[in-house]
Parts: C-alpha cells; structure tokens; sequence
C-alpha cells in the first residue's frame, strides 16, 4: 500500500538469512484506514527475534470532553489520615463550626452562592486538617547496569551476525538469559 525499498518491505528473515518474507501485518478497521499516514519494518530495531519491527505512523483526532479535563484538576485529599482519632475529632470540630456560620445567613441568598459557601466549608477544614493526597512517584528501574547489560547483549548479538558458529550462539544464548534475568529482577 505503501511505496518503500524492498529492504523496507520484509518482516522476517530466515535463519539461513536467505529467505526474506512479509508475513506481519497491522489490520484496522476499515473506518479508520485513512488514519494510517505510512507503515515499515525496521530492521535495525533489537527485539529478540527473527521478525523485524513493524511501525505504523498514526495520525490520530481525539475530541477531548470539557468533563475529562476537569476531572484532573480535582484537588484529592488524604482520608488515611481520619484514622487517628485526634486528627478526626479536631476535623469535626472544624466543619461543625464552619456549618454554624451558615445558620447565620438566612434564605435571602442566590442558590449558586449558598453552594459555593457550603463547598468552601467542607473544602477549607479537609484541606487543613487532612491534607492533600499524594500520587506515589515511582523510581525508574532502568538505570547504568541495565544500559550495560542491553550493551553486552547488542555486542553478542553482532558477533553472532559477524560469525554465525556454535560458541557465538551459546554465547548470545548465555548474555540474554542473564539480561533478561536481571530485567526481570529490577
């Protein structure tokens, strides 16, 4: 569908390195197919495989609701922290105080004013006496070792595509047991 070199077109590659064939493919659904801009295989990409890396270019239009954006800008506050039961009597005493003064506003009011009044009173105490909730932030486990075991595995495997022989197999073999292990691991 796509005008690419031949060297683009192929998928996979035999072990004889004789044989090249297109046998991955991306299928989509025939209302988006305008959508897909090119698609090639990658030889150069280091998978782990006889197959080659099919990478299709998207172009993509998302409508985004104005009720998906609001919901990431709600503050989230830290109900953990009712647990202790110092830190819940001090928060009841806040928002019963809070509510007292409500008493004295009387029904004159505008309704939309009478519900910012009231969310204020329950926001201002929670976010005093509980706190905000925090997302975790996760480490990043690919750090300097993991980049040196993807280094040796690179290296045995283009020692293996230099001179295809026994020991360099058993070596590609041996170096991507370990990183996968260590991987695994981290």
């Amino acid at each position: 569908m796509f005008l690419h070199l031949n060297v683009h077109k192929y998928t996979r590659t035999s072990p004889d390195e004789k044989i090249h064939s297109q046998i991955d493919h991306i299928l989509i659904h025939r209302r988006w197919h305008s959508s897909i801009l090119d698609l090639r295989s990658f030889r150069g990409a280091d998978c782990e495989t006889d197959h080659c890396l099919v990478v299709p270019k998207v172009r993509e239009r998302l409508a985004v609701s104005k009720q998906a954006v609001k919901k990431f800008d709600v503050e989230r506050f830290n109900p953990r922290v009712l647990n202790e039961l110092e830190v819940r009597k001090q928060h009841q005493i806040k928002i019963s105080n809070r509510f007292a003064n409500l008493d004295n506003l009387g029904d004159s009011e505008d309704i939309n004013r009478a519900w910012e009044n009231m969310k204020g009173n329950i926001k201002i105490p929670a976010k005093e006496s509980l706190g905000l909730y925090e997302s975790k932030q996760h480490k990043p486990w690919f750090d300097e070792e993991c980049l040196g075991f993807l280094g040796q595995r690179k290296q045995a495997k283009m020692q293996w595509l230099q001179d295809p022989n026994q020991s360099s197999v058993d070596n590609l073999n041996n170096v991507r047991r370990e990183a996968s292990r260590h991987f695994r691991n981290k």
